[in-house]
């Protein structure tokens, strides 16, 4: 089993900056894939960002150049830097991890943006 908790989500203005992370109960080397998934109110669950134990990195486009997504193996932690924010940018963004054959999801944590 594994424990994830996000943080860093908070009411920002559109144009500012926030980095949210992502904290687990093991070791990520473990991980095949880490990733960042968006719902906005009314909408499905969104792939934003993912990256595989081989190193690739996918971006959603709508955040491509604005988001970044890192971990740190030391600290079993992944962040997502997400600059450049939008209204459309507002949802619970959600870690997610594949474990094969499991996966994990956090609790969510709360990203508004306001005009």
């Amino acid at each position: 089993q594994v424990q994830l908790v996000e943080s860093g989500g908070g009411l920002v203005q559109a144009g500012e900056s926030l980095r949210l992370s992502c904290a687990a109960s093991a070791s990520v080397v473990s991980f095949d894939t880490m990733g960042w998934y968006r719902q906005a109110p009314g909408k499905q669950r969104e792939l934003v960002a993912m990256t595989a134990r081989g190193g690739n990195v996918n971006y959603a486009d709508s955040v491509k150049g604005r988001f970044t997504i890192s971990r740190d193996n030391g600290k079993n932690m992944m962040y997502l830097q997400m600059n450049s924010l939008r209204l459309e940018d507002t949802g619970t963004y959600y870690c997610n991890v594949w474990r094969l054959p499991n996966v994990y999801w956090g609790q969510g944590t709360q990203v508004t943006v306001s005009s």
